[in-house]
């Protein structure tokens, strides 16, 4: 295999073309779903995930009309196993938000050490901005600083968005 891009543009494949598929395969019930695509999908239920991830990359779109119309029969297999995709998913959330109740300090420090590090990384850019890096080096250092970036607003919601607001929820029903 490739490495993660490789698995990264099948799963999006597999979510423009079956999203109730993908949902699954990102959550408790991942195993049933590569398992159920590689027995239907790839007529063999003993293969691997990057076989998997290889059929689909190059299937033709008559291949992922056939994909779209697995994924009825899909809901249908994981209702027969008695596994309902909704409270899986909440399950999974609800025992992240458990994590939380016990102490918090951890969350604290890591996000006071990413955002403090980010505001630095960002100061020494600009004083040093008119250094003449190489290009290799100013593509890394914008790669970097696009990487971080994106982060931001992740630790912004967790401190500020529904992460927050369904801890304090919680606190107020005890």
């Amino acid at each position: 295999m490739k490495g993660s891009g490789q698995v990264a543009t099948w799963k999006r494949l597999v979510q423009n073309v079956a999203p109730g598929i993908a949902a699954s395969l990102t959550g408790p019930a991942g195993g049933v779903a590569v398992r159920y695509l590689c027995e239907k999908f790839l007529g063999d239920a003993n293969a691997t995930e990057q076989d998997l991830a290889a059929a689909i990359e190059s299937a033709t779109p008559e291949r992922l009309m056939e994909l779209k119309r697995m994924e009825q029969d899909f809901q249908i297999r994981m209702t027969a196993l008695g596994l309902d995709q909704e409270r899986l998913y909440v399950s999974d959330k609800q025992n992240a938000r458990q994590i939380l109740k016990l102490t918090i300090w951890p969350q604290v420090l890591l996000s006071g050490v990413f955002v403090l590090g980010y505001f630095i990384m960002l100061a020494l850019l600009v004083v040093n901005s008119d250094a003449d890096f190489g290009d290799r080096v100013f593509g890394i250092l914008n790669t970097v600083i696009g990487v971080l970036t994106a982060s931001i607003p992740m630790i912004l919601q967790f401190w500020f968005g529904s992460s927050l607001g369904s801890k304090e929820k919680d606190t107020q029903r005890r």
